[in-house]
């Protein structure tokens, strides 16, 4: 028997309370955490800890925000359609498309991540290969129901997570019995013993913000399956206030145990502290886990993306389609095919980077100082909107049953941290690079919707 809403072109609410929390989960768990917290240690030392905190004390703030605004009107499916009713078309049609591209890119380096994890085993095999693989496999299953998408992500959370509260086990044991190492005993003192806490100054510990900000990529994913959630009164905030947890846990924790045991000054900002970290005590099959682990994290970020985006088009097309409606028709299952289609193809730009750039880890900096900037700009237009929300509708904040700690105090702090890591963006040659870019794209985003409003008038 044929469902009505199919015909109508539109999304299911499939995803339960166990999908929600997991999703949440993997999207505070990246791979800016398992491949690009190398860098991070290299760039600022012990002092990495003080970023993550401060990000995640920032992030959780946000989120509580961007609850309260979803849960104020249960019709919201996404932040464009609160962006859209506090600032305005064009602002929503800006968050809608600049989030699209923003998963776009991260895409691009989650398949850049997968192919150079596939290297650890591989050495010879083609990085673009690997990347191609990858995005044909995941458009697959995105094809197929909103439910296994909320399925493959509670697996590859649930891999997430007991793969890093096994390192953090074996790390806490091996600081206890004092494990030998090529760089002396593992050791709680490595944290303050090369250099101390801040061994290359106030600017190295700036300039860790960047990938650390980028291991926070997809936090605000919640806001994508607010409208194919089940009971979302309840599964958002139980989601996001587990937010803190996780952070100590998964962030802090992980970190600790990986510097006690090799210090800061001897991870290679190139490899995945991770893998290297069992290799060093000489568990090859463990660093083979951990490798696969970061394999299924990287995927598991990529196949967010292609959800996200192609959820978002779906979106800016109900919205802002002046013709057929090419991105907002669904398939038997629900599922915005077009939009999956056409999201995945453009990822595919990553299999060219991979083919003419065989350093994979270039490719990596590259798109996410890209991807970095464009959910700053997003997360922002979100805080912002928050803001118009108090001033504008004081009775709904007063109704609220999950209002963000602070109100307008705590948004313009948000708001404020945001421009901060906008402007430290400036300082790294490879990110200022792509945040000169960032001009570009608003200007073509401007002409789109110029062309648009005038196709339709």
């Amino acid at each position: 028997m044929t469902n009505k809403h199919f015909d109508d072109n539109n999304l299911q609410r499939t995803l339960t309370n166990r999908h929600i929390q997991l999703i949440a989960i993997g999207g505070a768990i990246g791979t800016g955490l398992f491949l690009g917290s190398g860098k991070s240690i290299h760039l600022t030392g012990p002092s990495i800890l003080l970023t993550y905190a401060i990000i995640g004390i920032v992030l959780f703030l946000f989120m509580r925000t961007l609850g309260e605004l979803l849960l104020s009107n249960t019709n919201y499916h996404s932040f464009t359609d609160i962006t859209k009713d506090y600032l305005g078309e064009f602002a929503g049609y800006v968050t809608g498309w600049t989030y699209w591209f923003c998963w776009i890119v991260t895409g691009m380096a989650e398949v850049t991540a997968v192919a150079q994890f596939v290297n650890f085993w591989w050495p010879d095999f083609p990085t673009w290969l690997t990347a191609l693989i990858t995005i044909l496999s995941l458009m697959a299953l995105n094809l197929l129901t909103a439910k296994l998408f909320g399925e493959l992500e509670f697996w590859f959370s649930i891999i997430k997570v007991v793969t890093i509260i096994a390192l953090i086990v074996v790390g806490i044991f091996l600081i206890i019995i004092q494990f030998e190492t090529p760089f002396g005993h593992a050791s709680l003192s490595h944290l303050w013993s090369h250099g101390g806490w801040f061994p290359n100054g106030v600017n190295g510990f700036l300039l860790s913000f960047q990938m650390a900000v980028f291991s926070f990529v997809g936090i605000e994913l919640i806001g994508v399956t607010a409208g194919e959630a089940q009971d979302p009164e309840k599964t958002l905030p139980r989601a996001i206030n587990n937010v803190p947890v996780r952070i100590l846990l998964f962030y802090i924790g992980a970190l600790v145990v990986i510097m006690s045991i090799t210090p800061w000054d001897q991870i290679n900002p190139e490899l995945s502290p991770f893998v290297e970290l069992f290799k060093l005590i000489g568990i090859v099959f463990a660093a083979s886990l951990i490798n696969f682990v970061v394999i299924t994290s990287a995927s598991s970020s990529c196949n967010s993306g292609i959800f996200s985006n192609s959820r978002m088009l779906y979106g800016l097309s109900k919205h802002y389609s002046r013709g057929s409606g090419f991105f907002q028709k669904t398939n038997k299952e629900g599922v915005p095919a077009n939009a999956v289609i056409f999201s995945s193809a453009l990822l595919l730009v990553a299999v060219l980077l991979n083919y003419f750039i065989p350093n994979a880890a270039t490719v990596f900096t590259l798109v996410t100082t890209l991807a970095t900037v464009f959910f700053v700009v997003v997360w922002s237009l979100i805080v912002i909107s928050y803001m118009v929300y108090l001033k504008k509708r004081p009775d709904l904040h007063r109704a609220s049953t999950y209002k963000a700690p602070g109100g307008m105090t705590t948004a313009v702090v948000i708001l404020a941290f945001f421009i901060f890591v906008f402007c430290l963006l400036f300082m790294a040659e490879d990110t200022r690079i792509g945040v000169m870019l960032t001009p570009l794209w608003f200007f073509l985003l401007f002409l789109m919707y110029r062309f648009d409003t005038r196709k339709a008038s």
